[in-house]
C-alpha cells in the first residue's frame, strides 16, 4: 500500500496541464491513406509482395477492412515495421510465463536484457535474481532496468548483490532527485515488462517479477481460484523471430535515455531467421514522443472495427476520446465487449472507472466484471484479425506519463487463441446489467464520483 501512497503523491505534484492526448481523429486522417507494407528478416519486401501478403490475409479472413486500413495508419503513426515469420506463444498467468522465461534465461550464450516495473524480493525474484547471476557468472552479460517507483518496496540490497555479480543495473528516473542522472521526472514511470535473450527472444505482456502471480487463477466450481492467496490474471507473450530486433531497440534506447554506463559489446542484434508464420510490430510509447503511440493505435483500430471490439483490461479510466470510440463502435452494429476487474489493488482507478459504465452501458457497449482472480492483463481482440498484448492499461498515466510496451500481432489464427482465452474469461465473469446497474447503492456512485475527479492522475 506505501506504494500506491507514494505514487499517488507524485502524480498530486506532478503538473498535469503540460501533457494532452492527441486530436485522435485529426492526427488518423493526417496519415491515411498510405499502402501497407511488410518486413522480414533481410529487410523490407517489394509492394508486390507485400500486396501478396495483405490478398492472402484476406482471403483467410473474409473482406474486413481493418486490414489494409489499420496496417497502413500504423506503419505511419507508428514507424515500426509489420514484421513477418515470427512465431508468438500466448502465456496465461505468472507460472507458466515464468517457466517459459527461466528456461529462455538459462539457453542463453551471450546476454539478458531484462526491464521491469516492478521486481520483487520475493521468492520468485529470488529466483530470478539467482538465476541471472549464474549466468552472469558463466560469462553471459546481464542488464537489467528497474522503475525506482515500481521498486520502491524493494530492498537496495537487492540490487547491490545483482550489481556486485557483474550485472549492470538501472534505476529508472529515482526518486532521488540526488540519484538522477536525467532532469527529475518523477511522474514519467517505466512500466514496461520486456526481456530479451541473445536478441532472438522476446517476452512482453502485464506479468511483474513478483510472487503475486505464482497461484493460478483457474476458477473452481466453488467459484475460487487454485491456491490459497489471492489469484492474479494475466496474459504475456513469448515472440522468437525478426521482429525480437525492434524490442531490443526498446531497451537499448531506453538505456541511452536514462543515461546508463555503456553496455557491454556484445551481439545485440543478432541475423535473425524465421521462426513462424505470424506477423507482428513492436510498439513502444513514451511521454517524449509527440503522442502516446500505443493509444492512437487503439483508437484507430476500434475506430476501423466493423464485428467486434472484445477489450480486457485491468485498469479502466478512459478519456473523452476512447469513449467515444467504443460507443461510436457499439453504435454501428459493432459487438463491444469489455472485461474489467470486479476488484483491483487500487481502488480509486477501480472506482473511477466504474464512473463510466452508465454512459458506456447506454451507447451499446457490455460490459463484464472478471471473478475469482485480480485482472490485470492488457489485452484486445479486434475483428478476430487483429491482436495486442502488452503493458498498456486503459487509463490517463498509461497515454501520457508511463513507457509502455505492447506487441500488435496480425492474423486469424492467433486471434482465435485470443478469442478462445477471451471466452474464457467471460465465462467467470458477472454481466453488468443496466437496469441493475442503475439501483447500486448510493455510496458506491459516491465512491465513483470522488474517484473520477482524480481520473487524469491515475
Amino acid at each position: 500500500m506505501l506504494k500506491v501512497a507514494v505514487v499517488t503523491v507524485f502524480s498530486t505534484l506532478a503538473v498535469t496541464g503540460c501533457a494532452t492526448l492527441p486530436d485522435a481523429k485529426a492526427v488518423i486522417e493526417r496519415h491515411s491513406g498510405q499502402a501497407a507494407r511488410f518486413e522480414n528478416a533481410r529487410g523490407a519486401l517489394s509492394a508486390q509482395k507485400s500486396a501478396a501478403i495483405l490478398a492472402a490475409l484476406k482471403r483467410e479472413s473474409g473482406k474486413i477492412d481493418i486490414l489494409e486500413k489499420q496496417i497502413a495508419l500504423e506503419q505511419a503513426i507508428v514507424g515500426s515495421p509489420l514484421t513477418v515469420e515470427n512465431k508468438v506463444t500466448l502465456l496465461q498467468d505468472g507460472a507458466a510465463t515464468y517457466s517459459a522465461m527461466f528456461a529462455a534465461i538459462r539457453r542463453a550464450r551471450d546476454h539478458i536484457n531484462l526491464e521491469s516495473y516492478i521486481i520483487e524480493d520475493d521468492e520468485i525474484g529470488r529466483q530470478f535474481a539467482d538465476l541471472l547471476l549464474a549466468q552472469q557468472g558463466r560469462g553471459v552479460q546481464v542488464n537489467l532496468i528497474y522503475d525506482s517507483v515500481g521498486g520502491i518496496n524493494t530492498p537496495k540490497t537487492f540490487f547491490e548483490r545483482l550489481t556486485q555479480g557483474g550485472i549492470q543495473v538501472l534505476e529508472f528516473n529515482p526518486i532521488n532527485p540526488l540519484s538522477a542522472k536525467t532532469p527529475w521526472l518523477i511522474n514519467n514511470r517505466d512500466h514496461r515488462k520486456l526481456l530479451v535473450v541473445d536478441g532472438r527472444t522476446a517476452f512482453i505482456g502485464g506479468i511483474n517479477i513478483s510472487s503475486v502471480y505464482s497461484s493460478g487463477s483457474i476458477v473452481r466450481r466453488t467459484g475460487r481460484a487454485d491456491g490459497n492467496t489471492v489469484a492474479w490474471r494475466d496474459t504475456h507473450l513469448e515472440i522468437e523471430g525478426p521482429v525480437v530486433g525492434e524490442f531490443q531497440k526498446l531497451f537499448i534506447q531506453t538505456w541511452g535515455k536514462q543515461r546508463g554506463k555503456p553496455l557491454a559489446k556484445r551481439d545485440y542484434f543478432p541475423e535473425l531467421k524465421a521462426q513462424g508464420k505470424d506477423i507482428v510490430r513492436a510498439i513502444g510509447s513514451t511521454p517524449d514522443d509527440p503522442y502516446s503511440l500505443i493509444y492512437l493505435t487503439l483508437i484507430s483500430a476500434i475506430s476501423n472495427a466493423e464485428k467486434q471490439v472484445y477489450l480486457t483490461n485491468a485498469y479502466f479510466v478512459p478519456d473523452p476520446q476512447l469513449l467515444k470510440s467504443l460507443t461510436d463502435a457499439a453504435g454501428r452494429g459493432v459487438d463491444v465487449k469489455l472485461i474489467l476487474p470486479s476488484h483491483s489493488d487500487s481502488a480509486l482507478v477501480f472506482h473511477a472507472g466504474r464512473s463510466h459504465y452508465a454512459s458506456l452501458l447506454e451507447g451499446g457497449v457490455k460490459i463484464y466484471e472478471r471473478r475469482g482472480a485480480l485482472l490485470h492483463s492488457k489485452t484486445a481482440v479486434i475483428d478476430g484479425v487483429w491482436s495486442t498484448v502488452g503493458s498498456t492499461n486503459l487509463d490517463w498515466r498509461s497515454f501520457l506519463d508511463n513507457d509502455e510496451v505492447n506487441a500488435v500481432i496480425i492474423g486469424r489464427e492467433f486471434a482465435q487463441q485470443m478469442q478462445v482465452m477471451f471466452t474464457k474469461d467471460l465465462e467467470v465473469s458477472e454481466s453488468i446489467d443496466r437496469e441493475h446497474w442503475e439501483t447500486r447503492p448510493l455510496s458506491f456512485r459516491l465512491k465513483e464520483w470522488m474517484a473520477r475527479l482524480w481520473g487524469r492522475l491515475l
